[in-house]
């Protein structure tokens, strides 16, 4: 047996040279990369086709109980896809994260009711170039960024709290604070999960390829959910309200 490779035949992933090391890591995030687009995609093409349905939005936003009942399902799916998504198959791992893009999709057309197709197509290609850019630092900067999590996490719970609370008290100066915290959060969330994801790229020389694919994901999933909430924060300084 090689020096270099564990009982199971699977290479250990510290013996790696850093040339295999970078290129697992690039094909690994050519993975993640392709499912968060792929994701990006069908949200987009389903909220367009939501709001652009008359009976569909009635179906929706007519009866709060279907509207926040749809919520509820995204957040199950997101919960267990995140706690479990090593335990199903791969193919109930793509389903789960096609059916919460499409969930999402149909929640997300209130934007196209509420702001002008101009701005949210001006806002998205915003978002995508902060993304972009703060993702590629993520990816490539020698600076550890694991310091930032525990700080993120908790300006995220206060975020969360913010904005329940401004649900009922309706302050337009603490909405703009919040949509504030917002942009700043995931901006640097898409820099912090980046870097965080590269690690997990060698989940597959250690687990193997089933298991790289279901990781891959999962991490697009984690950038897609940062994409998201940062174009919807975005949306509020920028959208022009119909």
């Amino acid at each position: 047996m090689s020096d270099n490779q564990n009982p199971s035949g699977r290479v250990r992933a510290h013996q790696l040279t850093e040339e295999d090391a970078a290129r697992i890591q690039a094909n690994f995030f050519a993975q993640v990369y392709g499912w968060m687009a792929a994701g990006l995609a069908l949200t987009g093409g389903m909220a367009l086709f939501a709001a652009s349905s008359p009976a569909l939005q009635h179906f929706i936003f007519g009866n709060r109980f279907v509207f926040f009942g749809l919520i509820i399902a995204e957040l199950v799916v997101v919960g267990f896809l995140s706690a479990r998504i090593f335990q199903w198959s791969l193919s109930q791992a793509k389903a789960a994260f096609v059916g919460y893009a499409l969930l999402n999709g149909l929640t997300l057309s209130a934007i196209f009711l509420a702001y002008t197709a101009s701005s949210i197509a001006s806002t998205f290609f915003t978002t995508a170039l902060m993304f972009g850019v703060m993702s590629i630092f993520g990816y490539f900067t020698k600076s550890d960024l694991s310091g930032w999590g525990k700080l993120l996490s908790m300006a995220l719970i206060g975020m969360v709290i913010a904005l329940v609370v401004n649900m009922f008290w309706g302050n337009s100066t603490l909405n703009l604070i919040v949509s504030g915290i917002g942009v700043i959060l995931f901006t640097a969330l898409a820099a912090y999960d980046t870097q965080k994801l590269k690690q997990m790229a060698f989940i597959g020389v250690t687990e193997g390829e089933e298991t790289s694919n279901k990781a891959s994901i999962l991490g697009a999933l984690t950038l897609y959910l940062d994409f998201v909430n940062l174009f919807l924060f975005l949306l509020r300084f920028f959208g022009q309200r119909r």
